[in-house]
C-alpha cells in the first residue's frame, strides 16, 4: 500500500464517514491539533522514560478522541471514548502533586529540558482543547474529549513541575 493517495491534492480530505471537506475546516484543524499533541507526547515519552507507559496510554486515548472529533455524527463503528480516563489523569495529578511544594506564583517554563517540553505539550493541549470547543459540537463523546483535554493540560503542567522536583532544579516563578 502506498502512503500517498493523491486524493488530498486539491486541499480536501475525508472525515470519518467519508464526507469530503476542506483541509482548513474547523474539524480538520481540531483533529490536526490533536495529532500534533499526540506526536509531542511521543517526545515526552523519550524525555521522561519513567512516565513512558502512562504517556503511551494518553496517546491511545487521544487517538480514540481524535477519531470522534473527525466524525460529524456519533459513529457506532468507532471505539467508544474511554470516559474513565479523565479520572486516571486526576489520579496521576494527585500522585505527582503529593510531594511538591505549593506554587508561589505563575511559572516561567525552563530547565530541565523535560519540564520545558511538558509546558510546550501543555500549550499544544490547550490549543487542541480550544479547537474542539470551536466545533460547537455537543455530542457526549466530543464533550468527553474536551473534558479529557482540559484535565490533560493540568496533568502536563503538573508533570513539568514534577520534573523540576525530580531533577532538583528550582522552578522559575514569575514574580513581577
Amino acid at each position: 500500500m502506498k502512503i500517498y493517495t493523491k486524493t488530498g491534492d486539491t486541499g480536501e480530505t475525508s472525515l470519518v464517514g467519508g464526507r469530503r471537506v476542506s483541509k482548513a475546516s474547523l474539524r480538520v484543524c481540531a483533529y490536526g491539533d490533536m495529532d500534533e499533541l499526540i506526536s509531542y507526547i511521543g517526545l515526552l515519552r523519550c524525555e521522561i522514560p519513567g512516565s513512558s507507559a502512562f504517556l503511551r496510554n494518553v496517546q491511545t486515548v487521544l487517538m480514540t478522541g481524535s477519531a470522534h472529533i473527525a466524525s460529524e455524527v456519533e459513529n457506532p463503528r468507532l471505539t467508544p471514548f474511554p470516559y474513565e480516563q479523565t479520572r486516571v489523569l486526576e489520579e496521576e495529578i494527585d500522585r505527582l502533586s503529593a510531594d511538591m511544594p505549593p506554587m508561589k506564583s505563575f511559572i516561567l517554563p525552563a530547565a530541565p529540558v523535560s519540564a520545558a517540553h511538558c509546558h510546550i505539550a501543555r500549550c499544544i493541549c490547550r490549543r487542541s482543547e480550544r479547537s474542539c470547543v470551536a466545533l460547537n459540537d455537543h455530542r457526549p463523546d466530543v464533550e468527553a474529549v474536551i473534558r479529557y483535554l482540559n484535565r490533560l493540560s493540568d496533568m502536563l503542567f503538573t508533570l513539568g513541575r514534577h520534573e523540576c522536583l525530580t531533577h532538583n532544579i528550582s522552578e522559575d516563578f514569575w514574580t513581577d
